[in-house]
């Protein structure tokens, strides 16, 4: 009886606690994603738990390290009073923040992003709103909040602060067995952390959960942090690749580097204004007309009937895909047609180099290029990048309210949509010079609020994003309404991109990938020939290289995607990293690829990915391009070349 209250026993007791809260944190985990991750056939279940136990047992050595080490410490210093109650605070609050805190919240954030919360995060928890989103959230998850305070409380009971600890030997002996009990939890820690003992293991990462599940979203739930925390710190400053191919053989499948050979016949664009919307969170789920099949037996026919008659005078994609899942990857492929993959781009070192994105090619040609955002300047690193990519004039919440006041904060992320599209209106007017202008919209977001004067007006929808996506949508056509007859309008490319899909799905299709990709998109060209269907697959990179082509560019450019007017490709394909796995989305398949070989094709009508056709489908020529496009990806980003080499 007296071993189950010596020192190594209330440590083993404590540290099975973790994996009990850790265990009840992931349950969780599931219950308020699983519309995303569907029902968990039985026979992966003990995979999963396999899995998970390898993940946490990371987690809990990380945070708890300091903590095992005090615990076994080989002197009796480890037995005095305020020691113990060192370790006892330590045990509670260091375990309450990084497993317990981290774990739910990392819940509700999966929701909205399909992602574990990473080091790449944190970069955003510097923006002013940060404190009061978190409120937000809290309150409206006001039940994840009492579990996570009843988890804490676990914790502190089940510590047994009030047992005190034995020493299972005296004199020599003591000091004897505690020094080779303390050598050997080194030893297990070590091995532990690096997911083994053998000489050939290497420390796990995020992508070995896909030993367990070959389905990306369960993969996702049987991680944990704070191990997804530190595992990627400082992993956007490290670059490390496959190289499939000598540099010769890479150039013949792939290259970056675009020579136009000759201007187009859809030229007649040439000496245009570009005006581009990138429109937050803009599924193609919202649109009847970009998915008539999901509205078929309801009564609201879509919640974009501007954007629905706008896409009928326009070319519109019918089969656009976004690069990721977050707004910080939008701008890199829509500006500069450099996609994310493992990192958002932005938040890399490599970012800093010199490129010569859109914004900087029409600049040289005389245009004057500006950003509207209505967030807080500098927000979200968005303006900093603008910057970069050679945009001149930033517009932000303090230029708008500098001129109409501070009535129309949204509360949240910055001023409402209607009113900042205006805006943005009055400042093109004044323009005398031909522009890129870009507008990131704010308004269909989490915590999706509409102005007060529209409550009740909107269709309240099917998720709670409906009725801000209507909103938006009838903002764009009053902005179309009132400046439609004005030359400088006539003279425009508008662009419509959404950043990513929305986190509110109402069908099963955008819960998983592709669909969970796939986004709204067209171009409108007042008074041009510019109209039509496109139904092959678009991604958000191609959006650079065909206005360049539209515009009648004939200067060699440096672009990951392709014109889709000018330049033909055998099977187009939307290339992006899904949960710890590389992804291309084809006409009718989803191939997933985990840097070594393609584990899984799946069609697209499948999703929820049951049937692997893996043997059963030829994708070797897609596999080959995939291998081509990453290679060539991060040897760039190695040598920091994002310029047509001569």
């Amino acid at each position: 009886m007296k071993f189950f209250k010596s020192h190594l026993a209330l440590l083993v007791w404590r540290i099975i606690l973790l994996y009990v809260v850790l265990m009840l944190c992931r349950l969780l985990f599931y219950a308020y994603n699983s519309t995303l991750m569907g029902e968990i056939p039985f026979s992966e279940w003990w995979s999963l738990v396999c899995g998970s136990f390898k993940f946490d047992t990371v987690s809990i050595l990380y945070a708890n390290a300091l903590f095992i080490i005090m615990s076994l410490f080989p002197l009796r210093l480890r037995e005095r009073r305020w020691w113990r109650r060192i370790k006892f605070w330590y045990y509670v609050v260091v375990n309450a923040v990084l497993l317990v805190v981290t774990n739910l919240a990392d819940a509700i954030y999966f929701h909205y992003t399909q992602k574990r919360f990473t080091a790449d995060e944190i970069f955003f928890a510097d923006n002013d709103n940060s404190a009061m989103l978190v409120l937000k959230f809290a309150a409206e998850n006001w039940y994840i909040v009492l579990v996570g305070v009843a988890f804490i409380i676990m914790l502190v009971a089940g510590y047994w602060r009030k047992t005190r600890e034995w020493g299972m030997f005296s004199g020599v002996g003591y000091y004897i067995y505690s020094t080779l009990i303390f050598i050997a939890a080194i030893g297990l820690s070590i091995g532990g952390i690096r997911g083994g003992f053998t000489k050939m293991t290497r420390p796990i990462t995020m992508s070995n959960a896909t030993l367990y599940t070959a389905d990306n979203m369960r993969a996702t739930m049987i991680l944990s942090n704070p191990f997804c925390i530190l595992r990627t710190i400082g992993s956007s400053g490290k670059i490390s690749y496959e190289k499939y191919f000598s540099d010769e053989e890479l150039a013949s499948i792939y290259s970056p580097e675009h020579c136009p050979v000759e201007k187009l016949s859809a030229a007649e664009l040439e000496g245009r204004n570009v005006v581009m919307f990138v429109m937050e969170s803009f599924s193609a789920e919202h649109s009847a007309l970009l998915r008539p099949d999901l509205y078929e037996d309801k009564q609201q026919k879509g919640y974009t009937p501007f954007f629905d008659s706008l896409m009928r005078q326009s070319y519109t994609f019918y089969n656009m895909y976004a690069n990721g899942r977050r707004s910080i990857q939008a701008l890199p492929a829509v500006w500069a047609s450099i996609p994310s993959y493992k990192n958002p781009f932005v938040l890399m070192p490599q970012a800093m180099a010199d490129t010569r994105a859109l914004p900087a090619i029409l600049k040289d040609k005389g245009y004057r290029t500006m950003f509207f955002c209505g967030s807080d300047h500098g927000s979200m690193g968005f303006g900093a990048f603008a910057r970069t990519t050679g945009i001149e004039h930033l517009y932000s919440r303090q230029d708008y309210e500098k001129q109409h006041g501070k009535d129309d904060f949204d509360g949240y992320w910055g001023i409402w949509d209607e009113k900042f599209i205006g805006y943005m209106g009055e400042e093109l007017q004044k323009s005398t010079e031909q522009f890129f202008a870009t507008i990131f919209t704010l308004t269909s977001h989490h915590p999706f609020v509409v102005p007060e004067e529209y409550e009740g007006k909107l269709p309240e929808g099917l998720t709670p994003n409906h009725k801000c996506v209507a909103y938006v949508d009838q903002a764009v056509g009053k902005f179309f309404a009132r400046y439609e007859n004005e030359e400088w309008f006539k003279n425009t490319i508008f662009v419509f991109v959404a950043d990513h899909v929305s986190s509110e799905q109402f069908s099963d299709v955008f819960r998983s990938s592709p669909g969970s990709y796939q986004v709204m998109g067209f171009i409108h060209a007042p008074e041009s020939s510019l109209v039509g269907e496109h139904h092959q697959v678009v991604s958000q990179v191609d959006i650079m290289p065909t206005l360049l082509g539209l515009l009648g560019n004939e200067e060699p450019y440096f672009a990951f995607g392709r014109d889709i007017f000018g330049e033909v490709e055998a099977e187009p394909i939307s290339v992006s990293y899904d949960n710890n796995m590389f992804q291309a989305i084809t006409a009718e398949h989803l191939v997933l690829f985990d840097e070594h070989r393609v584990v899984a094709v799946y069609s697209k009508d499948d999703i929820r990915h049951e049937n692997n056709l893996l043997g059963k489908v030829d994708v070797s020529d897609i596999e080959r391009r995939m291998k081509a496009m990453i290679q060539s990806y991060y040897s760039r980003i190695e040598a920091k070349d994002y310029l047509v080499r001569n």
